[in-house]
């Protein structure tokens, strides 16, 4: 007599589903839960890292604008305070990339993460050469398929409702463009993602994990500054807005952030700089950077030191689901508790 599959089907838990849908990335990632923390410059420290590998998820360090001398004391501390695997993130446009990943395969690091750009085929030969898995971000199909060409291991696809530096499409939608095209790699789903709810669904259309950012800036491991995750409690999505770029002649990477005091001086600055270059007072360069050159510090001046008016208050539109401060396990044990009261 044959097992009727409907009943095997309906005996299997919602814990049980969601451990069978990202299997894969937990195997991939090594640890117990398929989420990954992104990473975020002067929040993602060794503190928040091992706090999230801890919890069970996979914590990637933001390397930055850090030295390799600074980089090897982070990787140090992480490993001090968790046993359990972490990545860490390393900007391509770093004037030390070679010596960042070099230090990353002295300190025995499974899992480099390569942002900010397309990486070569020789920059992710020599992460794997070090024996680290390397992953890359991809904003369309195209460019997914390349990387796994080059030899990256996993792709993370990232919408524009994360924080930070972005891309143009949205999270729904590069999921329904990548996910159900690319097979030889596990791909991560980024931006946007609040609850367990949403990493359930795109577990279910063939993601092999989550990654999430702003739902871990305010964890009670978090080093940022109160007024800064104060400023969390109090946004709602549509407070988490693009960058404006006032000319095409002088572009703006966008960026997404509370708006603040800050947000309207830069559109003053841009004015105020197009208008000299078009008077002739400085040229296209000078003016560019003048641009270029007015949030410099003001990411460290909010998370740090709490200058929530004039700083840079990187945030995803998943800020309005951040109400109050937790521990990192608490976050972990929500989003997996509403991922498969979804599946169940």
């Amino acid at each position: 007599m044959t097992s009727d599959p409907k009943s095997s089907s309906s005996a299997k838990t919602g814990m049980d589903r969601l451990d069978a849908l990202w299997a894969w990335g937990r195997e991939f990632l090594g640890c117990r839960y398929a989420i990954l923390g992104g990473a975020m410059t002067w929040v993602s420290d060794h503190g928040l890292v091992a706090a999230i590998s801890n919890a069970g998820g996979f914590g990637v360090l933001a390397t930055g604008s850090m030295s390799p001398e600074q980089l090897d004391a982070e990787i140090a501390a992480t490993q001090d305070a968790t046993d359990k695997p972490f990545g860490v993130n390393i900007i391509l446009m770093h004037p030390q990339l070679a010596e960042l990943t070099d230090v990353c395969t002295r300190r025995g690091v499974g899992h480099v993460v390569l942002a900010g750009g397309l990486p070569k085929r020789d920059h992710i030969a020599r992460v794997k050469d070090g024996g680290a898995k390397a992953i890359g971000f991809a904003p369309a199909l195209s460019i997914a398929k390349r990387l796994v060409g080059f030899g990256v291991d996993a792709i993370v696809i990232e919408g524009a409702e994360a924080g930070g530096h972005i891309g143009p499409v949205s999270t729904s939608v590069l999921a329904q463009e990548i996910l159900p095209h690319m097979t030889d790699v596990p791909v991560f789903v980024a931006g946007g993602i609040g609850r367990g709810e949403a990493i359930s669904m795109y577990l279910e259309m063939g993601a092999a994990g989550c990654q999430l950012g702003t739902r871990f800036v305010c964890a009670t491991e978090s080093i940022a500054h109160a007024d800064f995750k104060r400023a969390f409690y109090r946004a709602s999505a549509r407070d988490a807005v693009l960058s404006i770029q006032l000319d095409p002649l002088f572009p703006v990477i966008p960026v997404r952030a509370l708006a603040n005091a800050g947000t309207k001086r830069f559109q003053e600055i841009q004015r105020e700089a197009i208008d000299q270059f078009r008077s002739g007072s400085v040229d296209q360069v000078e003016a560019q950077l003048i641009i270029e050159q007015f949030w410099a510090g003001q990411l460290r001046a909010a998370v740090i030191d709490g200058d929530v008016e004039n700083g840079s208050l990187m945030a995803g539109q998943s800020v309005g689901m951040v109400t109050a401060e937790q521990t990192t396990e608490e976050i972990v044990a929500e989003l997996v508790a509403q991922a498969a009261a979804a599946l169940d």
